[in-house]
């Protein structure tokens, strides 16, 4: 895909990768521009890089200009977290739960 952008005197041509293409379809609108990063960039500053995802930034790593991996924050979990204590006054048992039932004491009696 090519695009054209001009600003008064300046015209920038860029020229995107069917990954990239692909890729940026995913980005919605208000999203920053992911930054692309060599793969021995990426490898020598990988705790710095890891920390900008975890704050909400995108990476590209890219290998000969071509886009290898796609570093982002992951998607919220669906399953709510768990919270001590939520089912406090809905569970009962019965009054004879911590009783044999006299059938399992007769059949524990019996000689094999």
């Amino acid at each position: 895909m090519s695009q054209e952008f001009s600003t008064s005197s300046l015209c920038v041509h860029v020229t995107m990768t069917h990954k990239e293409e692909t890729m940026s379809e995913h980005l919605s609108d208000n999203a920053p521009i992911p930054q692309k990063i060599g793969v021995r960039e990426f490898r020598g500053n990988l705790t710095a890089y890891l920390r900008q995802v975890r704050q909400g930034s995108t990476i590209l790593v890219t290998s000969h200009d071509e886009v290898v991996a796609e570093l982002r924050p992951p998607a919220a979990s669906y399953r709510p977290r768990r919270q001590p204590g939520a089912l406090r006054g809905r569970i009962r048992k019965s009054e004879d739960f911590d009783q044999t039932p006299p059938d399992i004491l007769e059949s524990m009696d019996r000689d094999l």
